[in-house]
């Protein structure tokens, strides 16, 4: 017989508008923080160890702020509003000052991905002004790298992702578009590796195993897409995962490799073991559509926990199969 569910260990309250984009930094030190991003505007700053807002941050005019994230190695914190702008922050110190900024030109909701190239040096992939259109910079010198657009029409680009491989081939990106497209991209040579159409509706998000070549991406359909990319680096599409209700808005593997999260439309997290997709949990505790998920990046293993933002307001934080339980 299954275990019942668990409920979350607490619950962060004050965020003032829908919870849209989650950041967890606590590796360094004894201060674990989670960074949120509301569509309010606001970058709350939350304590883990008091379970409250140590800052609160403005800098978006007001604008949805649809993704955080911190520069590894240093103190400075990133975000992406519907402003159109991506902002660097200076949190040395106690300050909250933005000390830069990048004008995107996109008024949609395609979160920004990082990747440390080299210590102190990151790419920084957003979406550009034109539909289908990426832009590559690099930080922090803000040096341009390339603009990527397909040939085909596919509509808006919905959310990217860019990573490193292992076999000495440069940066990679993948993308997922509106008419259900997912794009393997080549950044060196600005050319598309391979493509694949992994849903009939638009692609809402994915998420992406480096070191196993694995992915999975979500819409507003009934099940989630998995696939995987090959050794000649064409994308090769699994046997959709069912779900319960339609709607997924974020997904995320944890450090481990070994649990996947959904974001639902219908309220609830849902956990599977990213070895087999097996279903695990489903988390029931907000009021309104999940917006984003997030793990988080404790040193411990033991510590790690697992955040959900929701329209409601509410952010609810988890412990779960943490003690070496079968999660395949």
């Amino acid at each position: 017989m299954s275990r019942p569910a668990p409920s979350p260990i607490y619950t962060l309250r004050g965020a003032g508008g829908p919870l849209n984009t989650l950041h967890f930094s606590c590796c360094g030190g004894d201060n674990p923080l989670l960074f949120s991003g509301s569509g309010k505007g606001a970058i709350h700053i939350w304590n883990l160890n008091t379970r409250r807002a140590e800052k609160v941050l403005e800098g978006h005019s007001g604008n949805s702020v649809i993704w955080v994230s911190t520069l590894p190695s240093t103190r400075a914190l990133i975000s992406q509003g519907r402003d159109m702008q991506v902002c660097l922050w200076d949190l040395c110190e106690g300050r909250g000052e933005v000390t830069d900024s990048v004008w995107g030109g996109s008024v949609g909701f395609c979160q920004c991905s990082l990747l440390e190239t080299s210590p102190g040096t990151w790419l920084l992939a957003h979406p550009g002004q034109q539909t289908e259109e990426i832009k590559i910079i690099e930080l922090p010198s803000k040096a341009p790298v390339c603009t990527l657009i397909p040939d085909a029409k596919l509509g808006m680009v919905m959310c990217i992702k860019l990573w490193q491989t292992d076999s000495g081939l440069g940066p990679l990106l993948l993308a997922g578009y509106e008419d259900g497209s997912l794009l393997l991209w080549d950044v060196s040579h600005r050319s598309v590796l391979s493509q694949a159409t992994a849903h009939l509706e638009p692609v809402m998000c994915l998420t992406f195993d480096p070191k196993h070549l694995r992915g999975i991406s979500g819409s507003s359909e009934k099940n989630l897409s998995p696939w995987m990319l090959d050794e000649q680096n064409n994308l090769q599409l699994r046997d959709p995962v069912a779900l319960v209700n339609p709607g997924v808005s974020q997904l995320c593997i944890r450090g481990d490799r070994k649990l996947l999260a959904s974001a639902g439309w219908d309220h609830r997290v849902r956990v599977f073991g990213w070895k087999k997709l097996r279903p695990l949990a489903v988390l029931q505790h907000h009021s309104d559509m999940v917006l984003s998920v997030a793990f988080s990046d404790h040193q411990d293993p033991r510590h790690t926990l697992l955040a959900a933002g929701s329209k409601d307001q509410r952010i609810s934080l988890w412990s779960i199969y943490n003690e070496g339980a079968d999660t395949s």
